[in-house]
């Protein structure tokens, strides 16, 4: 891609003071894995696809179904019955061809996690399980990765930062992990489909921002609830 061609791509960024040429480099050279290519996953690979991240990982072992469809804005009707991240690459080559897409088709576990995630500068945690969050968290903090992560449910979203530069991380915010049982899904309750568009931009927002230095907020959990309105910070 031809510097003049990167400039008016990527002009708007580079036009603020606090990203400028040299955010934008960082952003090129920075290597960033997804996991998961839903709710969460869908947003955040849209906007740091456009932002010209140069590598994006996307671990997910579902495939489309019809339902997803509401809120997982990056799949098609013609991507259902196909691989999550199958779709995902198929999306972001349309977004911007400049961008290296790496589909990893298969499920985290305890005996690939550190393989995985060792390649990646920043790690983007939008599963829909504890078991997995919690997997991803230890290996971070195991890995020294920073961590960007998101929950959502119903109409409540949740984003925070951890273990990014010596900060606190998932385990410091909820010690355990919880029980199935215990924990309220989507596919029981639901959820709206711009919520995890919401939250899911909020998390790239913060990637981007790591990415070029910028100041983040850690130790921090925000809460969103977009049926009363409320935005909460709570410290941790």
């Amino acid at each position: 891609m031809k510097a003049n061609d990167i400039f008016n791509r990527y002009s708007r960024q580079i036009f603020i003071d606090e990203i400028s040429i040299s955010g934008q480099r960082k952003i090129m050279d920075a290597r960033v894995l997804i996991v998961g290519a839903g709710g969460l996953g869908s947003p955040v690979i849209q906007y740091l696809a456009a932002a010209g991240v140069g590598s994006l990982g996307i671990i997910d072992f579902d495939n489309v179904e019809l339902h997803n469809l509401n809120r997982q804005v990056i799949h098609t009707e013609f991507s259902v019955g196909k691989p999550k991240v199958e779709s995902a690459v198929q999306f972001v080559q349309c977004l911007n061809s400049n961008v290296t897409c790496v589909p990893i088709y298969q499920k985290i576990t305890a005996e690939n996690v550190h393989d995985i995630i060792s390649n990646y500068d920043i790690i983007v945690e939008g599963s829909d399980n504890f078991k997995t969050r919690y997997m991803v968290n230890d290996a971070c903090v195991q890995l020294d990765k920073p961590l960007v992560y998101g929950s959502i449910f119903a109409f409540e979203g949740q984003v925070a930062v951890f273990n990014y530069r010596g900060s606190k991380h998932l385990r410091d915010l909820y010690p355990q992990e919880p029980s199935p049982e215990q924990v309220p899904n989507c596919d029981r309750y639901g959820v709206l489909g711009p919520l995890p568009g919401m939250v899911g931009t909020m998390m790239a927002m913060q990637v981007l921002k790591i990415l070029t230095g910028l100041s983040v907020k850690t130790n921090h959990l925000t809460i969103i609830d977009t049926l009363d309105w409320n935005f909460m910070q709570v410290e941790f």
